[in-house]
């Protein structure tokens, strides 16, 4: 069997990942393709390696990220990937639902821990309160920021419930599917201090290449899915 490459990269090679303790998946780049466009400070909550934010700077290169994650390990490994895009993110070592600070950001993204199981051994969050997350993350957007959550649907619910009592409006759902029939991702994006309703888009495959390989972002396909 032959040895797997040292390096690898995300949206056709626009962002090159060291092969690490942690490798991001696709939700990496869907999640980044939502995030909305005009902000200008963003908080990449479980950073981890980087893939989020890498993809993000792929679309918006002028942003101010701040990267927080549990995980002294996946923060060592996203210094290389940092390295590797000459990208410039500020990172902290620290637990979201712990960290005491008053900084808020035009928008707070993350891909939350909602696997239930045993822990992976890269020492991240599992098992998580996903309502605590959410009211965290939450609670470090500006008024009239942003949210961007990716999350299984079996978790729409509680994300749903945490927006609208911490007052955002403005959601935007937009579905990815598998192989079943049903929705098995969802990208939720949220407006704080807004009480506009709630859009629920078409969706596409998880494996779209419009946005997995030529790098486009999903308000650029909204113009041509309608909502359910």
């Amino acid at each position: 069997m032959s040895e797997k490459q040292e390096n690898f990269t995300l949206l056709n090679g626009r962002v090159k990942m060291t092969r690490g303790f942690y490798n991001p998946t696709s939700d990496a780049v869907w999640l980044a393709a939502f995030a909305p466009n005009g902000v200008k400070t963003v908080l990449d909550v479980g950073i981890g390696t980087g893939g989020v934010s890498l993809c993000l700077l792929s679309h918006f290169p002028d942003l101010e990220i701040t990267g927080l994650d549990i995980s002294k390990e996946m923060l060592d490994d996203y210094e290389k990937n940092m390295t590797l895009n000459n990208a410039s993110i500020k990172l902290l070592n620290a637990d979201i639902l712990k960290w005491s600070t008053t900084e808020r950001f035009d928008l707070v993204i993350t891909n939350p821990p909602y696997f239930n199981g045993t822990p992976a051994k890269h020492n991240a969050h599992h098992n998580t309160d996903i309502k605590s997350w959410t009211m965290k993350c939450c609670a470090r957007v500006k008024p009239n920021g942003y949210i961007c959550i990716i999350i299984d649907t079996l978790c729409v619910a509680k994300i749903i419930s945490v927006l609208d009592k911490k007052h955002f409006g403005n959601i935007e759902i937009f579905p990815l599917f598998g192989a079943k029939n049903s929705a098995e991702r969802a990208i939720i994006r949220a407006k704080q201090g807004v009480k506009t309703g709630t859009t629920i888009f078409q969706g596409t495959s998880m494996n779209n290449n419009s946005i997995l390989r030529d790098g486009l972002t999903i308000d650029s396909l909204l113009a041509t899915l309608g909502t359910l």
